[in-house]
Order: C-alpha cells, then structure tokens, then sequence
C-alpha cells in the first residue's frame, strides 16, 4: 500500500515522472506554470529523476530553485514509471493528484478540465488521447488491441488506460499497492475498491525532443500485470476458488480417464493401441488435481495469514452513517465517562 502524507497542505499535486528528458524539463515547466499561476487553487509540482543518465536533474534544480512550487525527487538508479509515481504519491500533499509525462505530449491547459470533471463528485477522471500524434503500427495499433483486452478483462470501460494524464482524489490510494507496470492499471484498482471512475478527451502532442522509452517488452509485462490484477480482483481474498477450478477439472478428467480404462480392462472389446496409455494419463491429471486443491488451501492459508497479521480488512467503507437514536446513546455513553472520569480524579486529587 502506498504510504501516504496524511497532511493535505495544499489542493492539487501534479507529478511528474521522468528519464533522460533533459530538454523538455525547462520547456514542461515554463507551460505548467503558465496554467497553474492562473489558478485559484494552491498547488505543488513533484518532478521524480527515474534514475537519468542525462543532465535532467541539473534542469530540475534549476526549476526548484526559481520556483518555490517544486519539488524534486531523484532516484539512485531507475526503477521504473510506477516507482517514480509511488514516489511521488508518499510525498506529495495535495487533497488531488494529477499525473503527467514529461515529454511534452500531455497538455497542462487540459488540467483545469480534469479538475472540473472531477468537482462534478467523481474520484478518479483519466485521459482519453483520442487525436493521438503517435505511429500508427507500432504504438496505436497495440494501444487500442491492449486497452480492449483490459477493459474486457477489468470490466472497467477506458479507452485509454496508457494515457498517463489522470486526476486522482488522494484517498484512493489508501487502498492500493503499486509494483511492476501497475501504474497504467491503477483505474482498475480504484474500481476494486468502488472509486467512481470517467474519462475525457484530452490533447496529446508529438514528441518534440528525445526518445521514447517505450519498447516491445513491456506488451509481455503488461499482460502479466494483467493476469495479476484479474486474480487480484477475482480471487485475492478466496484464492481457493482459482486453484479448485482447475483442480477439480482435472481430477474430474483424471477420474472419467481411469473409468474409461477400468472398463475397457474389463470388457476388453475392440482393443486398441491406446489403451495402455490411457491409465498412466488418469493417473496424471488426478495427481496434478489433487496438488492444485493442495496449493489452493495453502493460498489460503496465507490470505488468511496476510490480512490477520497486518490487521487488514477484507472491505472499504465509504461512509459510515449513525442513526439519531444510536448517536444519542454514544453521546450519553460519553458524558457518563466524562462523569466517572471526574469522580477518580476527585478521589485521587481531594
């Protein structure tokens, strides 16, 4: 779970992560503080050095030098987009986060709009980069295959999960553990624990300066961050239904294979060449049932173990109502400890 500044001392946080941006840093500033000076709201701005090899951090002392609005984060080596944002979960302050790229392609003039959608009573309004000004084949052809898959998988409807302009009420991340590639999964984690959750076209811009560091490898990361956060959903608190779907499956198969064999052992009518094949196989899948059953309740067992341990509850309230009659008795209830409190303290101090 991230580990939040419960001290809200401001309204909005951006953050921002970077790596090797050297010469977006001064331009980046330069137009989110033209947008933000104009706001009514206080604000803070956390730039997170993932680790560059460039002269990045010397343009971000730079920028936190001349503004007192900026903070600046640099990691000993890089981590990764999700660390970087972690990080500047922990140590922002503002009662809203917003997240942005550094390379220029999100618009800071599109963060008022993110701030009105969220007033309108939502906690989590994400970008939707719908005139995208990226290739076609290699990054919005996979972009529109993946958000699809995600959205099927999470059953939470975005067209743009890897739109890294967000807005987020900072009580949603009470409740959230970010690791690998999860940042672009984080919609569908505030779904799991009932954030309400929308979208808005947003402006995206080409690149102007350096490189993406977006390659083919992180498609097989982000499926297995997928396969991760569908069993976080699904089975996180009753992992023994995962493993006992496919343990029972297969130790159903192995159970009809070995009365297949047993038959035909004892009716031997039209004998084939599979035959002595068939027993070794039943044997097979029942074993390999009975180890997943197995594995299933040691899942368990840790689940149990984990929460209990950690003193973590299985759900998250929202709001927790008290009818006049109850409010009344806590009421009454207090003042008769106020009372008895009075009396000790007159027998110890007459």
């Amino acid at each position: 779970m991230v580990k939040l500044n419960e001290r809200r001392t401001c309204d909005v946080s951006i953050i921002v992560p970077l790596y090797n941006e050297e010469e977006n840093v001064p331009l980046l500033h330069e137009r989110l503080h033209a947008v933000l000076v104009q706001q009514a709201f206080s604000y803070e701005i956390l730039y997170i050095d993932d680790g560059s090899r460039d002269t990045t951090f010397a343009q971000l002392q730079r920028v936190a030098q001349a503004d007192p609005h900026v903070q600046v984060l640099r990691f000993r080596r890089n981590f990764g987009q999700t660390a970087a944002m972690a990080a500047g979960v922990e140590h922002s302050s503002g009662q809203i986060l917003i997240f942005m790229d550094g390379d220029l392609q999100n618009d800071p003039c599109d963060i008022p709009r993110l701030l009105a959608k969220l007033a309108e009573g939502f906690d989590v309004v994400s970008g939707w980069r719908k005139d995208r000004q990226d290739a076609e084949m290699s990054r919005k052809l996979p972009s529109r295959i993946a958000n699809r898959l995600i959205s099927k998988v999470t059953h939470v409807q975005l067209h743009d999960y890897g739109c890294s302009l967000k807005a987020y009420r900072y009580e949603v991340f009470k409740h959230i553990r970010l690791y690998g590639e999860m940042h672009r999964f984080i919609p569908a984690y505030a779904a799991l624990v009932g954030a309400s959750i929308t979208e808005i076209e947003v402006t995206h811009h080409a690149r102007q300066f350096g490189t993406s560091k977006y390659g083919i490898s992180r498609v097989f990361r982000v499926i297995l961050d997928l396969c991760t956060v569908k069993f976080l959903g699904s089975f996180a608190t009753k992992p023994l239904y995962a493993f006992g779907m496919f343990g029972l499956s297969s130790l159903s198969l192995g159970l009809c294979f070995s009365i297949y064999a047993l038959g035909r052992t004892l009716l031997p009518i039209r004998q084939g060449h599979s035959r002595p094949t068939i027993f070794p196989l039943s044997l097979l899948l029942s074993g390999f049932g009975i180890l997943t059953l197995l594995q299933g309740l040691l899942a368990e067992l840790l689940m149990r173990t984990y929460y209990e341990s950690q003193q973590k509850s299985i759900y998250v309230l929202k709001e927790h109502l008290h009818g006049r009659a109850v409010s009344e008795r806590k009421e009454t209830d207090n003042q008769e400890k106020t009372r008895q409190n009075g009396k000790e303290s007159s027998l110890i101090h007459p």
